[in-house]
């Protein structure tokens, strides 16, 4: 075993230990709100000016909250030529500590609806409830936390933007931001100890498998992460089994520029990429079972 892997493991059983007191002042209502927040700019599909207030309104947040935030801004131009303006926004917390934990969502809405039974709906845009403003709401709800109880470890919130754009049956438009963020690390060599991307984490009726890039290329991160979820009591939010296929998510960029990120996702869900994937599908409860983990993996060390 690698030193990497070594830090990883003993970071993951400190925050595992602590049993006595297994939840976190995580606040599952405000990330419910800051989701509703999103959700009040309409669709923020890139290009939009929907998006662009969206986007404002991200950057406004973490800056006033976090150490450190950096911009990445670029024009990316589609399969059918079409110039898009986009955005990443990278929040750090103890950008002074060289070990280091990447959280990532995205932050965009998907363009069509091409999920709706209604063939009238397919060009619509979806709402992006859970396929997006869920994990801006846990993002925005964690950087509370930390800017209260600075994190034992650096603590890097990466918002990434046109995640959901294109086809993913070709591969075309999408995972846009991921991209172009793991092409520029790759420059700047930057390396956290473990990653894990934060996706559609919002719903209801929260079921979340384990994912099978995520198990083949870093088993000891999700092993470690359901660990911290089971101590608190949410195995059955965290369920052992694994979804049947592999899912092609904003990990993958990162997984190929050799960081060990997994993909905490709930795809089993009925609403997605429909115009039906609305605020009253998501719940600040869901948002406190995963908010709960995602601070304890970075706060109890």
């Amino acid at each position: 075993m690698n030193r990497r892997a070594i830090l990883v493991s003993a970071l993951f059983v400190a925050a595992c230990k602590d049993a006595a007191a297994p939840k976190t002042n995580f606040d599952g209502n405000a990330a419910l709100e800051y989701a509703r927040a999103q959700m009040e700019f309409g669709a923020r599909v890139p290009g939009t000016a929907n998006a662009q207030r969206a986007g404002d309104w991200i950057e406004a947040r973490m800056r006033e909250r976090a150490d450190t935030v950096i911009v990445q801004k670029w024009t990316h131009t589609t399969i059918n030529g079409k110039q898009l303006p986009m955005r990443n926004i990278f929040a750090q917390f103890r950008p002074e500590l060289a070990e280091r934990v990447l959280y990532v969502t995205h932050w965009d809405s998907r363009p069509t609806s091409d999920g709706s039974e209604n063939l009238g709906d397919r060009q619509l845009p979806v709402p992006g409830a859970n396929d997006g403003a869920s994990g801006v709401g846990l993002f925005v709800a964690l950087a509370d936390l930390l800017k209260k109880t600075p994190p034992t470890v650096g603590v890097d919130l990466l918002f990434v933007d046109g995640e959901d754009y294109g086809d993913f049956g070709e591969m075309t438009d999408v995972l846009v931001g991921s991209m172009f963020f793991a092409a520029d690390v790759k420059v700047k060599k930057y390396m956290p100890i473990y990653g894990v991307l934060w996706d559609m984490i919002g719903d209801k009726d929260l079921k979340i498998m384990r994912e099978k890039n995520s198990v083949a290329n870093a088993p000891e991160v999700v092993s470690r992460v359901w660990d911290v979820a089971a101590s608190m009591g949410y195995e059955k939010y965290f369920v052992p089994e694994e979804f049947p296929d592999p899912i092609t998510d904003d990990h993958i960029p990162l997984i190929r520029a050799g960081m060990r990120v997994i993909d905490v996702i709930d795809l089993d869900y009925p609403y997605h990429h429909r115009t039906s994937d609305t605020m009253d599908k998501i719940s600040a409860e869901s948002l406190k079972i995963v908010g709960d983990v995602a601070a304890a993996l970075v706060t109890r060390q």
